[in-house]
């Protein structure tokens, strides 16, 4: 009898455990002057595009020791809907759609620490990158803190020209009723009985 007051307590004293936090930030890197941005949706994030403006009519000199070479905006799509561009849709557009079941879990890339992100790297858990932007000045990297999470937003503040900081946002989708998980899908086939 004893050991079964033991086990019980000890089964209850495990599932008395705080769960561990399943959302984690990644800070933002860069200079962050103009307006604060975040992107937002529904679902997993299953598209992405970049602008990149690139200034090679400038003299090398200038060029190389100043950052012409930036991320003027980027839209991420949310299932089938894109958020609105943050930033501006000035320059080169580079753009990924993403396969069922992939997701983004690296974001990377360089910024110059007084005006823009001069490179963004996004990188799927099947090793895809999109890469737009120059690679020049201090690099950053993000990645979830947790196992199994993914990017679900960034953040950070743009201005006229182009982005002045950037942030990640990491989480579980299936936490969120996102639709296209299979823990969702087993949630909604369930038929509940009444007595």
């Amino acid at each position: 009898m004893f050991s079964i007051l033991v086990v019980t307590v000890f089964l209850a004293s495990c599932l008395a455990m705080p769960i561990k936090d399943p959302y984690s930030y990644s800070s933002a890197v860069g200079q962050g002057g103009g307006t604060p941005f975040a992107s937002y949706g529904e679902g997993r994030i299953t598209g992405v595009r970049v602008w990149e403006t690139n200034n090679n009519n400038y003299y090398y000199y200038y060029y190389y020791y100043n950052s012409n070479a930036y991320i003027s905006g980027f839209q991420l799509r949310y299932g089938s809907t894109w958020s609105p561009v943050f930033g501006r849709e000035g320059g080169e557009k580079q753009e990924m759609e993403l396969f069922n079941d992939e997701s983004i879990v690296e974001v990377s890339g360089k910024y110059n620490p007084v005006d823009y992100i001069c490179k963004l790297v996004l990188t799927t858990n099947t090793g895809r990158t999109l890469s737009a932007g120059q690679p020049s000045q201090v690099s950053f990297n993000f990645y979830p803190a947790n196992m199994g999470n993914e990017l679900r937003l960034l953040s950070g503040r743009f201005n006229g020209a182009g982005i002045t900081s950037i942030g990640a946002h990491w989480g579980l989708v299936y936490m969120e009723r996102a639709g296209n998980s299979t823990l969702d899908t087993a949630l909604e086939t369930v038929t509940p009985t009444y007595s």
